[in-house]
């Protein structure tokens, strides 16, 4: 609640994006017991991806799901933080992702084992571990590829900003988008794996303040990296006049 803390009442605001998340994950599951909403296209997803998808979509359909996995997930990780070490700023980055991905998937399990969904009765086409609602991959990568783009878009344009975040928020949606069409997860536990992971993406980068990426910084230090990304924004805007007088 420090006011000379930039990251210091933002914790209450992430308490409030978690609960936020999780209301979310909560109302999807309230259409799966009432057979409501999403819940009654499940079973229609289900089949229709055991049922058409192609050999070769199916091919690269297993190479997209794994982008959500444990494994290449810890992998980029660790490339990311050995990046942004290399520029003179891993610590933070690492403990930044430490906790979006711990918190992750300590939230994810805690609900597949409260939920205890079985998986769909259909043709499964991938691996898998444990009951089916959340999608774990589905939450790993949301929350992951975010956190990957907030660490490497710090200090760059908005625009470019902008585009690694529909690429994060594209990924997540392949990976979903796998999980139901390899026939390991319904489509309702898919949505609440994306709500899941985003929402705990949102915290932690609440928690440590943005693009700051240290918690419990100065305000100061705040304000003056809000004021680099405004002369970066504004850097880019006059090269982009200057190409089109050019033109």
């Amino acid at each position: 609640m420090d006011p000379g803390t930039a990251t210091g009442l933002a914790l209450t605001a992430a308490l409030a994006v978690v609960s936020g998340g999780l209301v979310a994950v909560g109302a999807v599951l309230a259409m799966v017991v009432s057979s409501t909403g999403l819940a009654r296209l499940d079973d229609a997803f289900a089949r229709w991806g055991a049922t058409n998808v192609s050999a070769s979509g199916t091919d690269v359909a297993g190479y997209l799901t794994k982008l959500g996995g444990h494994e290449v997930v810890v992998a980029l990780a660790l490339l990311v933080v050995l990046a942004e070490w290399a520029r003179g700023r891993g610590r933070h980055v690492a403990w930044f992702l430490l906790a979006v991905v711990g918190s992750t998937t300590v939230l994810m399990n805690i609900v597949k084992v409260l939920v205890d969904r079985d998986r769909p009765d259909v043709l499964r086409l991938a691996s898998f571990g444990g009951a089916s609602f959340p999608s774990g991959h589905s939450a790993l990568a949301a929350a992951a590829f975010a956190a990957f783009v907030l660490v490497l878009g710090r200090s760059r344009s908005r625009a470019t900003r902008a585009w690694l975040a529909g690429g994060a928020a594209a990924v997540a949606a392949a990976v979903a988008s796998t999980r139901v069409l390899l026939g390991v997860h319904w489509l309702t536990d898919v949505v609440a794996g994306l709500a899941l992971g985003w929402a705990c993406f949102a915290a932690c980068a609440i928690a440590f303040g943005g693009r700051l990426l240290t918690f419990g910084a100065p305000v100061e230090l705040a304000a003056r990296v809000a004021e680099q990304a405004e002369q970066a924004d504004q850097a880019e805007r006059a090269e982009g006049a200057e190409h089109a007088d050019h033109r």
